[in-house]
């Protein structure tokens, strides 16, 4: 089961402004030659991503899980000329081709990438993070919340990606590991009083998540 339907998404990105070139490119290439590309955030969401961010004007931000670079400089888009983005991949593979992505990019020189396990790397970067962005390993969900919910500033935002989990999570009862695990991300977001939060429909779902 697929949350939005085909047409539907091809209608949004006939509506949605054109994909720089370069992530034009990254976006043909790692469907051309990776075989999880359905990861990559795309077109729709990728602007969304962009906008958000040249919206909220982030001086840190902080990515939790690369692919192939698409996102972080969607993200980066919007940085304060003094802003920094951290993403982290644990891939090796996945990370060389990201960095470059970024080493082509004109915001290449705002993001710096680690490689290796986020819920290691995140207490040793010692920000305060004006916006994050989840997407990486769906059972990690709720670790990486807490984990990095307290370095957020009051009014900074994470957002959580793949929260409809391809419609999988409107099964009764729901099945599949990855599945469970944003299901109970879900519902522990949705208990945390000390947030505000909406579920945006787009692409696989987007959980906005706004810090009191």
């Amino acid at each position: 089961m697929e949350p939005i339907h085909p047409i539907v998404q091809a209608y949004a990105d006939s509506f949605t402004s054109a994909e720089a070139p370069l992530l034009h490119e990254i976006n043909v290439r790692t469907y051309a030659e990776h075989p999880q590309a359905n990861m990559l955030s795309g077109h729709v969401q990728g602007k969304f991503l962009e906008i958000f961010s040249c919206i909220l004007r982030p001086r840190r931000i902080l990515e939790i899980g690369t692919f192939t670079g698409y996102s972080a400089l969607c993200l980066a888009k919007g940085l304060l000329k003094d802003g920094e983005l951290h993403t982290i991949e644990l891939r090796e593979d996945d990370a060389a081709v990201a960095k470059a992505n970024f080493d082509r990019s004109n915001e290449g020189s705002k993001i710096i990438l680690h490689v290796g396990n986020a819920l290691s790397i995140i207490p040793t970067l010692q920000e305060q993070w004006d916006l994050v962005f989840i997407d990486a390993d769906k059972v990690g969900y709720i670790d990486y919340y807490k984990l990095v919910l307290p370095s957020v500033r009051s009014g900074g935002i994470i957002l959580a990606d793949n929260v409809l989990f391809h419609g999988q999570v409107l099964e009764n009862p729901v099945t599949g590991k990855s599945a469970k695990a944003i299901q109970a991300f879900n519902e522990f977001v949705q208990q945390d009083e000390s947030v505000e939060k909406v579920m945006l429909t787009i692409r696989d779902g987007l959980l906005l998540i706004q810090k009191k």
